[in-house]
């Protein structure tokens, strides 16, 4: 509920493919010469993964409001019901969740806000197999099943967050949260091997699939054999090179012009083709 959204949906009715872009902008007040003294401050040169900084407008309520309107047939109170209910009496932790809350607890507990009172049991993170509770999210989603998506960006949920924001030293701001919106947009593809491959563009990462398979379909990895060296190494090469642009050019489109075209075109991914060779590493 505190993080992004995207999504690509398939209308049968309309024949058509749609993209939803629900990530949230960073802080209006947050300038670059701002956030690059709050780095230095701390000693580092760059982001801290874990503190105020990098926090965003969480876009996924919005995101999934925008998918009801859009597609939606049940009522919202109706869809949220069931979460409602496990947040409220509580699920079984399955293994693989237990194993990386138990990582996240010693991370995330000295963090501001109250992390080990709402996600820790008696101060640890619960166990395989444990009933976990979350009445105070099960609380807001109900706010949500009633009043729908302003209440989260322009109702009680939103000053809440302002007001910690201001008490912690963040920068996000009920302006923040009350002027965002999901975007609609065009998803790309690329044709790898008679497939149509579709991703969303960038500000998101999806398209370094495509220009992953625009490199791969330079090279038989068939007759490499499944998770051969060979194979594994061709693989791990190409999505270096897409990771590299990926670093270079994927960014905010409202504040950046991305060669989106060009990225995920044949003859670009034959041309990065060409930095690869055929010798697989060795240990």
């Amino acid at each position: 509920i505190g993080g992004d959204l995207y999504a690509i949906v398939w209308s049968a009715k309309d024949k058509k493919l749609y993209g939803l872009n629900g990530a949230g902008r960073s802080p209006k007040g947050l300038t670059l010469k701002q956030m690059q003294a709050e780095v230095k401050k701390l000693g580092r040169t760059d982001i801290p993964p874990y503190s105020m900084l990098p926090i965003s407008v969480p876009g996924a309520v919005d995101g999934w409001f925008s998918l009801h309107e859009k597609f939606g047939k049940l009522a919202m109170a109706d869809i949220l019901a069931p979460t409602i209910r496990y947040a409220e009496q509580g699920f079984p932790v399955s293994e693989l969740i237990a194993y990386y809350w138990a990582l996240s607890v010693p991370r995330l507990s000295p963090q501001p806000g109250d992390f080990s009172g709402t996600f820790t049991i008696n101060g640890k993170a619960p166990a395989k197999g444990e009933i976990f509770k979350n009445p105070a999210l099960a609380n807001t989603l109900k706010i949500l099943a009633k009043d729908g998506r302003d209440a989260f960006y322009r109702g009680e949920i939103a000053r809440k967050i302002d007001a910690f924001m201001q008490k912690e030293g963040g920068y996000l701001r009920y302006e923040d949260l009350a002027s965002h919106r999901s975007q609609w947009v065009e998803p790309v593809s690329v044709n790898y091997r008679g497939y149509d491959v579709w991703e969303l563009p960038p500000n998101g990462q999806g398209i370094a699939a495509l220009q992953m398979l625009q490199i791969l379909k330079n090279f038989d990895l068939k007759s490499m054999g499944f998770n051969s060296a060979a194979s594994l190494h061709t693989l791990i090469e190409a999505k270096k090179l897409a990771f590299e642009d990926r670093a270079k050019f994927y960014a905010d489109p409202d504040f950046a012009k991305i060669p989106l075209q060009g990225l995920i075109s044949e003859a670009y991914g034959k041309e990065r083709a060409k930095l690869m060779t055929d010798k697989a590493a060795q240990r």
